[in-house]
């Protein structure tokens, strides 16, 4: 998943790049016709309508070649190149009998384009126009003095270490100072791109809740054991369907089965620990446990019902297969937390639980219901369970698990769905007795309406 930080960040340094570019324009076209420098009035022209040229160019990039990132850096060597010309005009333009000092029309153009290019927040660019302007300057006051200078070593050292060279100084002390601001901006952006990949990685399996103190560093993190509810979702026959399916219908399928479950689990509360497939386990009380973790859960299960339902008759009319859904549900004891496996750590939950619930998904193929739950879950809700035609069956044995478990499950109606809760507030039937023909309890109790 990328994250759109990156993209508005680059996308507003960009206008303020093209916005500054003109405003630098405004300044050197003023200070031309202000400066009054006697013979680097062409030069000072020339520059002006060099940096016009460029910021044209410059635009154009921006609006047609946004990805020619290159094109940047030699916008960059160029207006350094415009500030060596404006050095040189002052510094060996003339003729060498001359004083060679920098005017300040010389200066405010080097500065003005040395903070256009350090507002950039770039710090590759800032040692590239610097170091050009800084050599060429150097090289100038060099070439200046040995004009002048040419008896003794000494003679020349004394001319070549002048006013102008403290300038040089000074503008070298300032582009430094400007580079750190651009590395610092540089590492502070990164970390932050960093901690929005994160978040957004996070909030694939995370409500936004939970996001905030797993990027805090919460102490929920440590793995340790606690009591939570575990979610098994799963389709029915969808090994069937992707053994066929074309890989755009697959992934389709797939892709708004995990949106839809995902986005309910969320609205819950709830996390998503894993994708497994056309799987998706779901925990609640991790990694932070509530008090109606068990009441929340219930009613994230019954929303799913129906909402999976709903899908299932929407694939009908797009033309995609019509693939039901099981839900197990239990509440009992888990290790969760960061599991450390060396070179991939992974945030999960372990324990007896996850078994159970994964045994009670895979029970609603052979009771033909949508959702299982275990008693035990059952038993820690804070309120009364949402009305529906539960049936309740004990000492149902589960494969791999030498106790038996009580359970309860929903009834289809004659059409396959499942009454919600405004249909028994209408006067619909809250009791019924049926026997499951599920061969391993020994009996089946009488299916309730709970109130």
């Amino acid at each position: 998943m990328t994250s759109s930080l990156s993209a508005d960040w680059d996308f507003e340094r960009e206008i303020r790049s093209i916005l500054l570019r003109f405003v630098a324009f405004i300044i050197l076209l003023a200070n031309f016709l202000l400066g009054g420098d006697a013979g680097a009035e062409g030069t000072h022209f020339a520059v002006v309508l060099c940096y016009l040229i460029i910021s044209i160019a410059s635009v154009t990039r921006a609006r047609f070649l946004p990805g020619r990132s290159w094109l940047i850096t030699v916008f960059v060597v160029l207006d350094a190149l415009l500030v060596a010309l404006i050095l040189y005009a002052h510094i060996l333009g003339g003729p060498t009998t001359e004083n060679h000092n920098v005017t300040t029309t010389g200066l405010v153009v080097a500065f003005i384009l040395l903070n256009h290019v350090g507002l950039k927040l770039d710090r590759r660019l800032v040692l590239v126009f610097s170091g050009i302007v800084l050599v060429a300057w150097v090289v100038m006051l060099a070439v200046t003095a040995a004009r002048h200078q040419t008896a003794n070593a000494v003679s020349f050292i004394a001319s070549f270490f002048n006013q102008d060279l403290g300038l040089t100084v000074s503008y070298g002390f300032t582009a430094f100072a400007i580079y750190l601001l651009a590395r610092d901006h540089d590492r502070t952006r990164k970390e932050a791109l960093l901690a929005d990949r994160r978040r957004l990685n996070l909030s694939r399996f995370f409500s936004p809740l939970v996001v905030a103190d797993l990027q805090e560093g919460s102490s929920a993190l440590e793995l340790e054991r606690r009591n939570a509810v575990i979610m098994f979702v799963d389709l029915r026959d969808f090994t069937s369907f992707a053994e066929t399916a074309p890989a755009r219908e697959l992934a389709t399928v797939l892709a708004q089965y995990r949106h839809l479950v995902s986005g309910v689990i969320f609205e819950h509360g709830g996390t998503v620990d894993k994708f497994i497939g056309d799987g998706v386990m779901a925990v609640f009380g991790q990694p932070t446990a509530m008090k109606d973790d068990a009441d929340r859960a219930l009613a994230c299960a019954l929303d799913l019902v129906h909402a999976l339902r709903d899908w299932k008759h929407q694939s009908l009319l797009s033309g995609f297969p019509a693939l039901n859904a099981g839900i197990g549900l239990h509440y009992g004891s888990v290790v969760g937390g960061i599991l450390d496996s060396g070179c991939h750590s992974e945030f999960t939950v372990i324990g007896d639980a996850v078994n159970v619930a994964q045994r009670l998904e895979a029970l609603t193929k052979a009771l033909s219901s949508p959702l299982v739950v275990s008693s035990a879950l059952i038993n820690q809700l804070r309120k009364p369970a949402p009305r529906a035609l539960w049936t309740v069956q004990n000492e149902v044995a589960l494969a791999g698990r030498r106790l038996p478990i009580d359970i309860w499950y929903l009834q289809h109606e004659a059409d396959g769905t499942v009454p919600s809760e405004e249909a028994y507030e209408a006067g619909g039937a809250t009791t019924t007795l049926q026997r499951s023909s599920f061969p391993s309890s020994p009996f089946t109790a009488p299916s309730v309406g709970i109130g």
